[in-house]
Order: C-alpha cells, then sequence, then structure tokens
C-alpha cells in the first residue's frame, strides 16, 4: 500500500478502512502486523530493463519510495508501535532473499499469515504463493487487496483460492479472529 498504487486507483483507496479493521483486529488479538514496501535495489536489474526497458524499469524500481519506511506507506494506513516495517527486494516478501519477513515470522512461531495490499494479481499473489511454499499457511483477504482492474482481482484470487491458501472477505476473518481471541482469553 504505497503511494505509487494507491493514489491513483479507487479501487486501491477503497480496501484501506479494511486493512485498518484486520491491522486494528490482528493487534487486539495480540497478533503482529506488518507494512512491507518495495525497495529500490532489485535482485534482477539487467532482466528488468531487459524485459521492461529502461524508463519503466526505473519507474518501478523507484516505485516504493525512498525514506523512512513508515512515511512510504500510504498516509491513510496507521502503523502501531509493535507492527513490523520492512522493504522487500523482488515481488515477493516471501521469496528467499528478497525479504526479512519469513525469517521474522518463523523466530516468532508465526505459521499463518494473512495477506492485504496492492496489487492483487502481482505483489500480493507472489506473496501468498511463496508463502505458500515456505510452509505458511495462507488467509488471502478479498475485498483488502485491490488491482487495477476487477478481472485481474479475480483471475489472482482464484489462482490462490484452488493452490495456495484461503481466500475470504474481511468481515469473516475478522469474526474468526474475535473468535478465537475470545477463546484463547476463557482458556487463559
Amino acid at each position: 500500500m504505497i503511494p505509487f498504487f494507491v493514489a491513483e486507483s479507487g479501487y486501491c483507496r477503497g480496501i484501506v478502512p479494511n486493512i485498518e479493521r484486520l491491522a486494528d483486529t490482528v493487534r487486539a488479538g495480540g497478533g503482529l502486523v506488518s507494512w512491507v514496501v518495495p525497495g529500490s535495489v532489485q535482485l534482477h536489474p539487467a532482466l528488468a530493463e531487459e524485459f521492461y526497458g529502461r524508463d519503466i524499469a526505473e519507474l518501478f524500481r523507484t516505485s516504493g519510495g525512498s525514506g523512512p519506511i513508515a512515511e512510504r506507506i500510504w498516509s491513510g494506513l496507521h502503523r502501531a508501535p509493535g507492527d513490523l516495517l520492512l522493504e522487500k527486494f523482488t515481488y515477493s516478501a516471501f521469496f528467499p532473499g528478497s525479504c526479512d519477513l519469513p525469517r521474522m515470522l518463523g523466530a516468532r512461531d508465526i505459521d499463518t499469515v494473512i495477506i492485504t495490499g496492492t496489487l492483487t494479481n502481482i505483489c500480493c499473489e507472489s506473496s501468498a504463493r511463496d508463502a505458500f511454499a515456505s510452509g505458511f499457511r495462507v488467509i488471502f483477504v478479498a475485498d483488502a487487496a485491490a488491482a487495477r482492474r476487477d478481472c485481474d482481482h479475480n483471475a489472482a484470487l482464484h489462482n490462490i483460492y484452488r493452490s495456495f491458501g484461503d481466500v475470504r472477505p474481511t468481515e469473516e476473518i475478522v469474526s474468526l479472529l474475535q473468535q478465537q481471541t475470545a477463546d484463547w482469553l476463557d482458556d487463559a
């Protein structure tokens, strides 16, 4: 959820309240919220330039902005103390060597990830695939992810549901998280 995608897209701005609601619910239940933005270093810069051309490769390379990570996240999303702020250097936050997120989650014995953000069919789907391949349970939030077009969004949701994880709306996930927190408190 970086300005590069959100500023120009009503679809992307429309998911902000759902992401906020999920983040608040995860925090309230003692879970970890991670904000991941594109880094400006690419693992394969020559391939990107060869594929996209110099100008588009540079546009994508700089799409995540510069400066502190907290300032590169869409301003409508609130960060809280304890949230992780990370950069990734490929489309996926779970591709080996791309981001510290898998290691940090593993160190906390976290085995399930809830994926939201932009773009559904690029970074989010790539992260879902690689998270699943890395042994994480994947829950993908259908109405807290967005693409530039509905057909791209829906195709990615279909791919994820068929092979890589569960796909649910925000309301169901919030209810499940709240119930899990209530059950955990009853057992404590």
